[in-house]
This record gives C-alpha cells, structure tokens and sequence, in this order.
C-alpha cells in the first residue's frame, strides 16, 4: 500500500502546479486592478498639489500648479490661473480666487472663479460668488450673492486698433434738405 501510495504522488504533483501558479497571478491582477487611481489631465503636463483630510491649515496658500484640498483650510487660497478642487472631505473657511473652482466639500467664504466654479451635488457654499460661469448641482446648499462677469477678450493686434466710428453728421440731414441744398 505504500508503494501505490508513492506512485499517486507522484503522479500528481506535475499536472497540480501549473493550475496553481496560475491562480495567485490572477488574484494579484485582481488586487492591483481594484485600487482607484487618478485619471490624469488630458495633456498630461499639468502639475496638482494635495492637501490630505488629516490635515490642517492655516494661514495663505499662493500655488502655481492645480491644488486638490480634502482637509481643513483657514485662511487665503489663492491660484489665479489654475484650478482649485475642494473634495467631499474638504472644509475651507477662507476667501478663494482661483481660475477655476470645484467644490465637493464645504466652503464658507467669498468665491472669485475667472472662468468657472462648479458646486456639485453635496457641497455646501455660503458667500458671495464672482464667475464668468457657474454650475450649481441639484441638492448642492448654496447662500449667498452670485456676480457673473464677462471674461476679458484676448488682446490682439486688431483689437489694438481703433475702430472707426460712423459720424452721425449723414443720419443728421433730412433728405427733403439735402434735395434742397442739390438746386430744387
């Protein structure tokens, strides 16, 4: 009995390992596949700071780069032309003035978007709002003023130029007078 208990081990072993090598592979892949990831920017060059949701600050804040806030902020935040993303665990009480603002979070203070702010379904926002355009989500809380303002054109070398104005000197003139001055 032993000696066929040997032979079926024997046996075995080589058709089991590459059913089991196989299998922790794709439980690895699984594992590594389910972690979230940040998708990147489009263009792929533009740099963005975190701010974690175990940390606090406060103080001023001047970036040069696209800043992502999930913690506490008391203070000045400013980004003039880049983005500025306050998540769902983001608590900001300070004024705000950056090209573009998201909120997902909780922001008390007053809001200066150049180009857009967007208020998403869970945020809540109380001050004044200056934006060239807004998007407020249903079930977002928002109180306070909202100020939408023309962006500026580009400046170029046509638009530096003064157009030339019509002179109401033309319009001024009645026609029955003009026939008149004519020799009628």
């Amino acid at each position: 009995m032993s000696i066929f208990n040997k032979r079926s081990q024997e046996e075995a072993p080589p058709a089991a390992p590459p059913s089991n090598l196989v299998e922790p592979a794709k439980m690895e892949a699984t594992r590594l596949s389910s972690i979230p990831v940040k998708t990147p920017e489009p263009d792929g060059t533009r740099l963005q700071a975190s701010i974690g949701k175990a940390v606090k600050i406060s103080g001023q804040i001047y970036s040069k780069e696209d800043l992502y806030i999930d913690g506490d902020v008391e203070g000045t935040i400013e980004l003039q032309e880049n983005c500025l993303t306050i998540g769902p665990n983001g608590k900001v009480r300070s004024n705000v003035t950056a090209h573009k603002v998201v909120i997902l979070g909780n922001v008390q203070g007053n809001v200066a978007a150049s180009d857009k702010l967007e208020v998403r379904k869970d945020a809540k926002l109380v001050g004044n709002i200056k934006t060239a355009r807004i998007v407020i989500e249903d079930g977002a809380y928002f109180k306070g003023s909202i100020d939408i303002v023309k962006p500026e054109p580009a400046k170029s070398s046509s638009s530096s130029q003064p157009k030339p104005q019509a002179t109401p000197v033309a319009a001024a003139i009645p026609a029955n007078s003009h026939s008149a001055a004519m020799g009628r």
